[in-house]
């Protein structure tokens, strides 16, 4: 929200700058050890500026995961145009989401470090993946094949989701694996069983 200036004035870049700065002392510093006069400082501009745009700390904060969050809901839900229904579709379709996602990740790290590992708000994050999970299983009629696992449905999707948190810190970040070989292997883990799809 910006409190005192004209859109498209000099202040917007300003404003950029903050935010721009903030991203980067957040995710290197963490929020409790940031501190304004940073990232003020690390802005070259006052601290009369920064609350032309942000009314405190918390505000810029929640304002940098609300953008991580609306990148991450314009790729979950992005939807095929025809739904493949079985396990076939269901990781194909899986597959295209997460690689989506890891191209996201790898195109805005430190906003990720913030929105999906540093924030109250990135539970939430991984409970709406977990929840898009759930839904696609049911989209492609699923349910029963990832039954013959003998697991219930419910932990697969939460060990995924916690196996993609950590892959994201520990190969995607690193950038050792390439977002569509990560998002591949990933899939393939959980979902595919000998004997069952061979893609």
């Amino acid at each position: 929200m910006t409190r005192g200036r004209k859109i498209n004035s000099n202040g917007e870049r300003s404003k950029q700058l903050l935010l721009e700065k903030a991203v980067e002392l957040f995710s290197e510093k963490g929020y409790h050890n940031t501190k304004i006069s940073d990232i003020v400082k690390a802005a070259n501009v006052t601290q009369p500026t920064f609350y032309l745009y942000f009314e405190s700390k918390d505000s810029l904060y929640n304002d940098l995961n609300r953008r991580f969050q609306r990148g991450f809901d314009e790729v979950m839900s992005k939807q095929a145009e025809e739904v493949v229904k079985g396990l076939e579709g269901f990781v194909t379709m899986l597959k295209q989401k997460i690689q989506m996602l890891f191209v996201y990740i790898i195109e805005n790290p430190k906003l990720t470090k913030i929105g999906l590992f540093e924030s109250e708000q990135s539970f939430l994050v991984k409970s709406q993946l977990t929840q898009q999970l759930i839904y696609l299983i049911h989209l492609h009629d699923c349910d029963d094949v990832l039954q013959s696992y003998r697991v219930e449905i419910n932990v697969v999707v939460d060990s995924f989701v916690g196996s993609l948190e950590r892959l994201i810190l520990t190969n995607l970040l690193e950038q050792k694996r390439l977002p569509c070989e990560l998002a591949r292997d990933l899939v393939h883990l959980y979902f595919l069983r000998e004997n069952k799809v061979n893609l």
